[in-house]
Order: C-alpha cells, then structure tokens, then sequence
C-alpha cells in the first residue's frame, strides 16, 4: 500500500527530503506521493509536521 498526502499538507517538503525512493513532489496544491514508486516504508509519515501523510 502507498502512503497518500491529503489536504492537510502545507508545501514544507519534509516528506520528500526524507524519502528514500524520492517519489514525493511538489503537485498543484500540496505533495503528491507516485504510489507506483513507493516502498510504504513510512519516513513520509514520520517526517510530516501536521500529519498530513496517511497509508492508502
């Protein structure tokens, strides 16, 4: 399963500084997660300051 980012996202890039496949980037209104691309390692999780980051 991959992690997806809602709208509580506020552009602070944490979750994609930490991800080791770098499948996070910037989209038109916050973060967007390549659930082809990710490992669900959970770093995104951890890393997301306003717990914006949940597994699909």
């Amino acid at each position: 399963m991959a992690h997806v980012i809602s709208d509580e996202c506020i552009n602070c890039g944490a979750c994609a500084s930490v991800c080791p496949v770098e499948c996070i980037s910037e989209g038109s209104e916050h973060y967007e997660v390549d659930a082809s691309a990710c490992i669900d390692c959970g770093a995104c999780e951890e890393a997301c300051p306003t717990g914006a980051i949940t597994q699909e």
